[in-house]
């Protein structure tokens, strides 16, 4: 469930994308200082939402330095880094960690069951510093994983266990702010859930693996059009709380995420099926 948070850079000024990798690379410095090579590895762009949207928010100090890049070695990279950034790494860590157990779990994918022994030392100490968040992810995914067992196809119920868990993870701390990021995080959980089902929604049926749209897409000749109107709907209740809060600081970059960069994906996926403008799809499966 990774990829969805991103910008839309076609539609970025330049000088927000280069504010944008800053904190990118700072996310990405900050994994390999703090979790090895193993951390690096975990590296994300949703998270850099996170750290932006904090930063935003709070307006904490926020350290820049020009770094090497391990993609590209013979240039240099500005990196911004804050206390969120740590925190950021942290999620990224607990959501790859979780994501790998739980693949190897459910399908026995070695290659996620290795990944997470790779990554349980690192863990160890993140438990120690964020025992609430850890514990809300783990007990949410395993809430999830016994209900897809049990082939619930109640999406509203499915979508919220997992915005349950962006929730927890979006409030930093008790304050003034906390419901309001406990709703964005609880918004682009549900959005990140159903577009996940929607992306795989072929190859689980194929697979046989669980989906919660497997006989919409089979029955519904406007099963694209529908998924849109509720992914437009989670994004529209999240924008709606984002704009409540007092940010001034690098909100065109987080605008552009939240109203043009999540459904970049969805575009792609969509164009790939051969759906009409409109969102419709002719399903024969």
């Amino acid at each position: 469930m990774f990829g969805y948070i991103a910008i839309n850079k076609a539609e970025m000024k330049f000088k927000d994308y280069d504010v944008y990798h800053s904190y990118y690379c700072g996310l990405c410095k900050r994994l390999k200082e703090s979790y090895g090579i193993r951390g690096q590895i975990t590296l994300s762009y949703d998270m850099t939402f996170l750290i932006v949207l904090l930063t935003g928010l709070y307006e904490p100090d926020t350290r820049k330095e020009t770094v090497n890049c391990i993609a590209h070695p013979l240039e240099k990279h500005l990196a911004r880094t804050n206390e969120f950034t740590d925190y950021a790494a942290a999620v990224n860590l607990i959501l790859t960690y979780f994501k790998c157990k739980d693949d190897w779990d459910d399908e026995r994918k070695r290659r996620q069951y290795i990944e997470a022994r790779l990554l349980q030392p690192c863990m160890e100490s993140i438990r120690l510093q964020h025992p609430r968040k850890v514990a809300a992810v783990s007990a949410n995914l395993k809430k999830l994983s016994a209900l897809e067992r049990q082939n619930e196809q109640n999406i509203d119920l499915m979508s919220g266990i997992f915005g349950d868990i962006m929730a927890e993870l979006f409030a930093y701390r008790k304050d003034e702010w906390e419901a309001s990021l406990r709703k964005i995080g609880f918004f682009l959980g549900k959005f990140i859930y159903l577009m996940d089902a929607y992306e795989d929604v072929e190859a689980d049926i194929s697979l046989r693996n669980y989906n919660p749209f497997k006989d919409a897409f089979r029955s519904d000749p406007h099963f694209a059009e529908n998924c849109r109107q509720l992914l437009t709907l989670m994004m529209a209740e999240c924008s709606r709380e984002f704009e409540k809060l007092p940010i001034l600081w690098h909100v065109d970059i987080l605008r552009n995420i939240l109203y043009s960069g999540v459904w970049c994906h969805y575009t792609e996926i969509s164009s790939k099926r051969g759906s009409d403008p409109a969102g419709r799809q002719d399903v024969n499966v």
